[in-house]
């Protein structure tokens, strides 16, 4: 009979091998990067990922677990269409939007899934793990603000761009408050796991 505390384990072991492949894959998204706020942020928060790997070790011996990592299909998918997005986007204005659209999906799913951690972790009475994985989800949720507050600085609006036929419509969008601020830009034309474009 499948428990919580397997439940917990497992989740466990499956975000430990999100943060080992983001280890990897966050100096390519800052390469990527042309805005240097956002390269600084995704390298900060790399630091920040390679403390989570050494924290979520230390959640699994404070259950008297051996460390294990089960493959995280949901990570591999957000990495995978972060490189199509690195690519597609090479040399567009939008690159840095584009960017912090797929790492915002990757925070957002961490949040999700630390806050469940931290919860399974107090209700099965582990305190030690409960705190170590609220430190983990607090420095998420940061992750994500900073990324939002770069979105809003400057990228989305770079994202406009000058030659996209925007322009008269960013103005007249401004003049009358109706662009939202904080929006990411819509990708036409992407046709991924069978969605319609139209």
């Amino acid at each position: 009979m499948k428990t919580l505390k397997t439940l917990f384990r497992d989740e466990l072991a499956d975000m430990y091998d999100a943060e080992r492949r983001l280890v990897k894959a966050l100096p390519k998204m800052a390469k990527a990067a042309t805005c240097p706020d956002l390269r600084k942020a995704i390298l900060s928060h790399l630091k920040e990922t390679q403390g989570h790997v050494k924290k979520l070790e230390q959640v699994f011996q404070s259950f008297d677990e051996k460390v294990r990592g089960q493959t995280c299909e949901a990570t591999v998918g957000l990495l995978e269409e972060a490189d199509e997005i690195a690519a597609d986007f090479k040399g567009s204005p939008a690159i840095n939007a584009a960017l912090i659209s797929a790492a915002q999906k990757v925070e957002h799913y961490e949040i999700a899934s630390y806050g469940c951690l931290h919860e399974w972790a107090g209700l099965l009475g582990n305190t030690r793990a409960a705190g170590l994985l609220q430190e983990i989800l607090d420095e998420e949720k940061a992750a994500n603000e900073s990324l939002t507050e770069l979105a809003r600085a400057s990228s989305n609006e770079d994202a406009l761009g000058e030659s996209d036929g925007m322009g008269s419509e960013k103005a007249a969008g401004n003049a009358s408050g109706k662009l939202r601020r904080g929006v990411r830009p819509v990708v036409a034309g992407r046709n991924r796991a069978g969605f319609s474009s139209r």
